[in-house]
């Protein structure tokens, strides 16, 4: 199975925008029964998937409609027969400084003033190059491969450029 990152969209079929329960509807029965989980205090919920050890998460951080949708990489010593795509780029096997460099091809702008949470603002596109466990790193000690993606809306990361930040 291929999820292909489309920033600011989603990523199909759950996209941005959605509410929580039609996420749940237009996830594929083949993902399996969601685990939902609701915050009414905080007005936020979240459904989580888990394909062939890739995890999928719809995030519901304004209490009415999915903002983000994140997935994570397998694990440790894990392969996995579900992609995570980007322009064809596989995600989680793709060297992050590769896919970075396609990324700056496109034209986008890699911000990673925070090595490991790099950002593509405006696409919104987030990812996470740190985990605890022992993966192949790269010269300046993150891993090679990134580990999470986030799709996100248009401006998502906004709050990290807010008075110069």
């Amino acid at each position: 199975m291929d999820l292909v990152l489309d920033p600011p969209r989603g990523v199909a079929p759950i996209l941005l925008g959605m509410t929580l329960d039609e996420a749940l509807t237009a996830a594929p029965g083949n993902w399996g029964e969601p685990r939902v989980l609701r915050r009414p205090a905080q007005s936020s919920a979240q459904a989580s998937w888990t394909l062939d050890h890739v995890g999928v998460q719809a995030l519901v951080e304004d209490g009415t409609t999915v903002t983000a949708i994140e997935l994570w990489w397998p694990g440790e010593g894990r392969t996995s027969s579900t992609r995570v795509l980007l322009d064809g780029d596989e995600v989680f096997t793709t060297p992050a400084q590769d896919l970075f460099a396609r990324a700056a091809e496109r034209g986008w702008t890699i911000d990673t003033s925070q090595p490991e949470y790099p950002v593509i603002p405006g696409v919104s596109l987030c990812f996470t190059r740190q985990t605890s466990q022992d993966v192949e790193r790269d010269a300046d000690g993150l891993p090679r491969c990134v580990t999470s993606a986030l799709v996100g809306g248009e401006d998502y990361y906004n709050y990290r450029y807010e008075n110069g930040g």
